[in-house]
Parts: structure tokens; C-alpha cells; sequence
């Protein structure tokens, strides 16, 4: 809801030889020599919170390139030393260099507070020697020990709730990664398997399977909340206001989530971008389901690169993001506005259903949000978009009265789409859903003024907590009886494969 250097990867094949050293934790051998003192303490770990969690994910920037230590890949392109690749029984085949560059994202990302995207942006921008295998490899491999950080961490005897890791340590949570991926596809002959590599020496693949199995008979909140890899606040919460819907919205919190576009209907129809699409880049999309211009990709693949892309044929945006925008009701010569616009999404989505007639006002208190808006405005070929900054209360005292209809995409927890922000739920604490709560209350408060008589206000979160949906809409009706509620749409995660959103429609009184 920190920079630092490189480090390369260390044996942990030794015993250590220091007086007093503690046994070896559940899942390896004899622990390894002490490696020096360690990073601050990760926000929530039972130390001092540290970074302060920042509103903004795109201010997110690097003053230089981190220098690689001695021990980290040195070749001149390490990323294809076929040395480095295993297929042991059932397991994906992996370089050794791209998993110990993926462990270094990681430790950037668990250990230091930053953000998964821009991590994996920076490394792609950096490290040019990777090819398009390994970049998807790469990601993935991210990803994955992010969103299952918890339970991998469990599987080799930490607690993260209590301790943290350092960055030579994140060799465990790769050994639980691929012995749960080796249990998984079926040719294990029963016995779980790990590559012949010196920095998983000391983990045993039975014990870590073993462990991750007893994860699966428990019952009670603390095991469910390391299973399913969640903060135990979080997963404490999420029971109090969902119930026995949560462990399933969890499940499917935790799935890979798809690559869904949006055709820009400025420039072409759907089917146009969907044979388009089959010809240049061999994909073959089926449509999403309940969406007006939606298609779904049956393959990862970084389409960005993509001429259609480049020339604004469409948008990646998931499938309820799509619908969302939808609900707004925009139609050609009104005025809207859309007032938490961000980087601008929703925005060209509306946009295109007004068919580019009318205007539309974008607004965003970060300046780097409007400026990301306005090139993507330019490359969808939209005119009638204007986007301002928000810089006081003024900027929307200016605005009273003025909208047909208002978009209000509030900030949230993001607990609807942690699929695609899984570092989200580790950065996310307890006074955050606190103070993200008021300021929605205060967003609708003070937002809604510039509904105009007879109006629509479009009330929308990437949450799917009642205490930031329904909760929040039932109580701004209460103190404000100039709107009545119209409808109200819940997207459950996993639904057609689509994240979770929630959003309200209210009319504003003639």
C-alpha cells in the first residue's frame, strides 16, 4: 500500500568459526562468517523506520550509477556465460549473473525503500548488455522475490517482522524461489532441486520444502499472513474488513498480472490495432472482456518498442482501469475534469470518448505527473486537453460550478493493485491507511465544489477496502445533501483477470 554499491555474491559453504556463533537457521547448513554490519532497518521491521515512504512513485531518482564491487559479474557481457545456465530437475532454466543482479534489485528495493519500477528501469537503462531474454527474466525474477518475500524469507529461517536481512543473505529467498518453482512443475521425482551454485551450497532444497509445505496446513493469522506473503497488520485488516472474501482477494493479489491496452479510438478502432498488432509484432490479442476498446495480450512482451505504440494507437491500462473511465459518462463538447489525474490514464481515456471535442481539464499536485500527461496528450493526438497544476486551494476555488462532470481517482492503499506494485504492500504501514482515508475525505469535500448543478461526480480508488470505497462514500453523502448516490461498481482482483477498483457515481442536485 537509497543507493548503495553493488555486492557481489558470497559462499556460504563454510561453517563460521566465531565464538558464541549462532546454529544454523531451519533450511541451511552451518551458518556463514559474519559479512560486517548491516543496512538500517527496513520501515516496519522492528527498528527505525526508514525511508519515509514518499506520495509520489515517479520522483523516484538516481544521482549516479552504483559502482560493481570486485566479486560482482565482471565479464564483458555477463548476462550470456552459458557456464552460468542450469536446467537441474524442474527448474527454469537461470543465468547465475542475471539472479545475482536480480538479488541486488531486490536488496534496492526490500532493504532500501525503493521503488520496484524504478529499480528495474534503471537497471535496463544501465546494463545494456542484456538481451530480451534476460530483461523478462530479470523482471520477473524481481518481482516474484518481492511479492513473496515473506514466505521465501520463512522457508530459510527469517522473520522479517522482526529482523532484516542484508543483501548477501537474499541467496536464500533464490533458493526457496526455485525449489517451491521445481515443486511446482511436477518433475521433482519428489525431491526438490537447486542449481550447483556456490552461493546455494548451504541450503538444503528438502528442508526449504518441507517448510513451505507446513505453510500450507496452517490456520491461524499469523501463518496465513506469511503463506500469502503480507504484513501481519495488513493481513489483519484486510480480514476485519472483507472477511472471508480476503484470503481469495489475496490469492489473486498474488498472481502474475496480465498485459492489457487500450485501443485510442482517436486513431484507430480496435480490431484495426488488434490485426495491426498480428502483422508488425506477430501478437495476436483477444478482446477484454467488458471493456469498450480493450485487448489483452496472450504473451509478455515489452510493447512499448512497438510502432503502433509510438504513433499513440493505444495505451497500456488495465481492463476495470478501463471502465472506470467509462463510468465518468464524458461525452463530446462537455467539460470535465479530471482532478487527481496523475500521469494521466483515466485522462485519455475520457478523452477519446469525447472524440476530442469539448474540454477537459487534467489536474495533478506533481509537477512531474503533468509533465509526463502532457507528452503522453501529444502522442494520443488529443487537443482538448489542458493540464494544470495544482498549486493551492485556489486552482480549484477557480473551478466551482464549472464541471458537468468531475473525476475524483483518489489516492489509496493501491491494495486492488498490488499484481502489478507488489513492493507496495512491504512500504505501506498502518498510519498510511490512516492518513490516506482523511485525505480522500477531504478530497471529497472540497473537490466536489466544482460539480456544477445537475452534475456527475465519479468517485474511483485502486483499493478494494470498504474503509476508502463504500465507507468513505456513505459518509461524504451524510454531511453533503447537494448529491445522491447513482451507482456503485466493485471490481474484485482476478475478476476477468482484470485489478481491483472500486467506484461511485453521484448526481449533483439541479
Amino acid at each position: 500500500m537509497a543507493p548503495s554499491s553493488r555486492q557481489g555474491s558470497s559462499s556460504r559453504s563454510k561453517p563460521s568459526s566465531r565464538p558464541g556463533a549462532p546454529s544454523a537457521k531451519p533450511g541451511t547448513k552451518p551458518a556463514a562468517p559474519s559479512r560486517g554490519p548491516r543496512p538500517k532497518p527496513v520501515a516496519g521491521r522492528g527498528g527505525e523506520r526508514t525511508p519515509k515512504r514518499r506520495v509520489d512513485r515517479d520522483g523516484d531518482q538516481y544521482s549516479e550509477r552504483p559502482e560493481r564491487t570486485a566479486s560482482g559479474p565482471s565479464l564483458k557481457n555477463p548476462f550470456r556465460s552459458s557456464r552460468d545456465v542450469h536446467n537441474e530437475r524442474g527448474v527454469t532454466p537461470l543465468h547465475r549473473p542475471v539472479a545475482g543482479f536480480a538479488l541486488e534489485a531486490v536488496g534496492r528495493i526490500m532493504l532500501e525503500g525503493r521503488y520496484a519500477d524504478k529499480v528495474i528501469e534503471r537497471a535496463f537503462k544501465f546494463e545494456k548488455n542484456m538481451g530480451a531474454r534476460d530483461r523478462r527474466q530479470f523482471a520477473e525474477l524481481v518481482y516474484e522475490l518481492v511479492r513473496w518475500f515473506r514466505r521465501y524469507g520463512h522457508a530459510v529461517g527469517w522473520d522479517i517482522e522482526t529482523r532484516t536481512p542484508a543483501v548477501e543473505d537474499l541467496w536464500g529467498w533464490l533458493a526457496a524461489h526455485l525449489v517451491e518453482k521445481s515443486i511446482m512443475s511436477g518433475n521433482t521425482d519428489g525431491r526438490p532441486a537447486l542449481p550447483n551454485w556456490p552461493e546455494l551450497s548451504s541450503f538444503n532444497p528438502e528442508l526449504i520444502a518441507d517448510k513451505l509445505a507446513d505453510l500450507e496446513r496452517g490456520t491461524d493469522a499469523t501463518t496465513m499472513a506469511i503463506r500469502e506473503s503480507v504484513p501481519d497488520w495488513f493481513y489483519l485488516n484486510g480480514m476485519k474488513e472483507l472477511g472471508s472474501h480476503w484470503p481469495r482477494f489475496l490469492r489473486e493479489l498474488n498472481r502474475q498480472a496480465p498485459v492489457i491496452i487500450r485501443a485510442n479510438t482517436l486513431k484507430c478502432t480496435r480490431e484495426e490495432l488488434k490485426a495491426r498488432l498480428a502483422e508488425e509484432e506477430s501478437l495476436g490479442p483477444d478482446e477484454a472482456y467488458e471493456t469498450k476498446n480493450g485487448l489483452i495480450l496472450k504473451e509478455r512482451r515489452n510493447i512499448f518498442t512497438a510502432a503502433a505504440f509510438k504513433e499513440g494507437w493505444f495505451e497500456v491500462q488495465d481492463g476495470a482501469s478501463q471502465q472506470v473511465a467509462d463510468l465518468v459518462g464524458a461525452q463530446p463538447g462537455e467539460r470535465v475534469i479530471d482532478a487527481c489525474a496523475g500521469a494521466g490514464g483515466k485522462t485519455l481515456a475520457i478523452a477519446a470518448n469525447m472524440k476530442n471535442k469539448g474540454k477537459l481539464i487534467a489536474l495533478d499536485v506533481h509537477e512531474n505527473k503533468i509533465t509526463e500527461l502532457r507528452r503522453r496528450v501529444a502522442r494520443a493526438g488529443i487537443d482538448t486537453v489542458e493540464a494544470r497544476l495544482i498549486e493551492s486551494g485556489k486552482t480549484i476555488k477557480r473551478l466551482e460550478n464549472s464541471a458537468d462532470r468531475v473525476l475524483l481517482d483518489v489516492p489509496c492503499s493501491g491494495s486492488g493493485v498490488l499484481r502489478r506494485n507488489p513492493d507496495a504492500k512491504w512500504k505501506f504501514m498502518p498510519e498510511d491507511l490512516d492518513r490516506v482515508r482523511t485525505i480522500q475525505a477531504e478530497i471529497l469535500d472540497e473537490y466536489s465544489s466544482m460539480v456544477k448543478p445537475g452534475g456527475t461526480l465519479v468517485y474511483a480508488t485502486c483499493s478494494i477496502l470498504p474503509s476508502e470505497n463504500d465507507e468513505q462514500v456513505k459518509k461524504f453523502l451524510s454531511r453533503n445533501s447537494r448529491f445522491t448516490l447513482k451507482e456503485e461498481r466493485h471490481f474484485d482482483p482476478g475478476q476477468n483477470g482484470y485489478d481491483g477498483f472500486y467506484a461511485a457515481v453521484m448526481i449533483a442536485k439541479s
